[in-house]
């Protein structure tokens, strides 16, 4: 196979950046939008209510399109409908307040768990979509980890000491930060660990 076998032509580059815009848009869109609604209006409830259904939306297109869900996208949309109908029903903040707390904690705790019992529960979350030696699993699942916990504490102290429309906008830009640099972080790891592509 000759080396210019191996580059990907302009059609593949395009989709792939096409594909990485559209799950950009996917995965951060719903956020914009509660932010920007409660930047609008001031109204906490009516926000989670635009952010359950952007959501949910945004799932529904992305197995519409790639004819998959991604696991911890599913999970985190799950957990989004159960607190924010527990904010509804008792029409109080605090339980979409701890929703990040909760599911970083749980996401922490099954990684955790996982590799202390010699699993890999990291790698049934992302899918395919990393391909890692046994050595890369383990340092990128303690990162990622740390990356929960760090993400779960950083929620504690922002939810009761900022208030509600603060609270919103670190949840917003600041947790996306957080789980930004613990990425740039773990590329080296696994770009060290990698294992070469089976279809190659």
């Amino acid at each position: 196979m000759t080396e210019k076998s191996h580059q990907p032509s302009r059609r593949q580059t395009d989709a792939a950046q096409h594909g990485g815009g559209r799950r950009f848009l996917l995965d951060f869109g719903p956020l914009l939008l509660f932010f920007v609604a409660n930047y609008l209006y001031k109204d906490l409830i009516l926000s989670v209510k635009l952010l359950v259904v952007a959501t949910v939306i945004s799932l529904g297109v992305s197995w519409y399109t790639e004819r998959r869900l991604p696991m911890m996208a599913a999970f985190g949309c799950a957990a989004l409908v159960f607190f924010a109908g527990l904010t509804i029903y008792f029409d109080d903040e605090i339980f979409i307040k701890i929703k990040p707390t909760v599911l970083t904690l749980m996401f922490a705790a099954v990684i955790a768990g996982g590799r202390l019992i010699g699993r890999n529960p990291l790698a049934a979350l992302v899918g395919q979509q990393i391909r890692l030696t046994d050595a890369g699993w383990r340092a990128v699942s303690w990162l990622w980890v740390t990356m929960f916990v760090c993400s779960a504490a950083a929620n504690e102290v922002a939810w009761r000491v900022l208030s509600t429309d603060d609270w919103v906008t670190f949840k917003v830009f600041g947790l996306t930060a957080i789980s930004l640099i613990f990425v740039v972080i773990s590329v080296p790891v696994m770009q060290r660990h990698q294992l070469p592509d089976e279809n190659a």
